[in-house]
């Protein structure tokens, strides 16, 4: 699977921005879709994260950023509203897909995000 994020850019503090991820190939029907950010220096973090189960964000996010998905278009979304100076990263796309006997574990390029005034 190969994953095409876009959607970054540079807001204001208090604006929004929506990133995309499309996967090319094959990403059955067991699969999570997450959203990844990593500052220079800083381990990467997962922001949120989605699946048939659950959806789940980090507490830095939660209330101001959506994750969503189009299993038919295998894309997943990530809304990002009320944005602040701290969620200036390099946000990542990451598919787990299982095909019925492992799971693979894919990522998109990285995508910049700068909030800043």
């Amino acid at each position: 699977v190969q994953l095409q994020a876009s959607g970054g850019g540079l807001v204001q503090p208090g604006g929004s921005l929506r990133l995309s991820c499309t996967a090319s190939g094959n990403i059955f029907r067991r699969n999570i879709m997450n959203w990844y950010r990593q500052i220079p220096g800083n381990q990467r973090e997962l922001v949120a994260s989605i699946s048939d189960m659950s959806t789940k964000y980090a507490d830095s996010v939660r209330g101001r950023f959506t994750i969503s998905r189009d299993t038919a278009k295998k894309t997943v979304s990530l809304q990002m509203n009320t944005l602040k100076p701290e969620d200036t990263a390099v946000y990542y796309c990451n598919f787990l897909v299982f095909d019925g006997t492992s799971w693979s574990d894919s990522w998109g390029q990285g995508t910049q995000v700068t909030v800043s005034s």
